[in-house]
């Protein structure tokens, strides 16, 4: 599986997941689209919190630390309005969106 993003192909793993980092907004309309995720403002908080952790920690939270990281900006999130973002599992799935490799292990550290 790959993406093509303004002409170039992306290289992924064999679950979509880019082998490198790619933070250009194409990449995540691309990525979006294909998971049949319509994004919306609060999608936007959650990509740019993982590209945020993915910067700073050189790896992405697993799902507790991911609540815990986006309470402190959407105080009153709880897991369902995670999952109502990314259905098929917020951690590994918001990363996949960002435009970031694979979470490692249980979904980061």
């Amino acid at each position: 599986m790959s993406y093509t993003v303004a002409g170039n192909e992306l290289e992924t793993d064999a679950e979509g997941y880019l082998l490198e980092a790619d933070f250009s907004e194409e990449v995540v309309n691309v990525i979006a689209a294909a998971e049949e995720i319509e994004l919306t403002p609060k999608h936007w908080e959650i990509i740019n919190y993982m590209r945020d952790q993915f910067r700073e920690e050189g790896h992405t939270p697993n799902f507790r630390n991911m609540l815990k990281g986006v309470n402190e900006f959407w105080p009153e999130a709880e897991s369902k309005d995670l999952y109502d973002l990314f259905p098929v599992g917020p951690a590994k799935q918001a990363a996949k969106v960002a435009g970031l490799p694979q979470p490692k292990g249980k979904g980061g550290y």
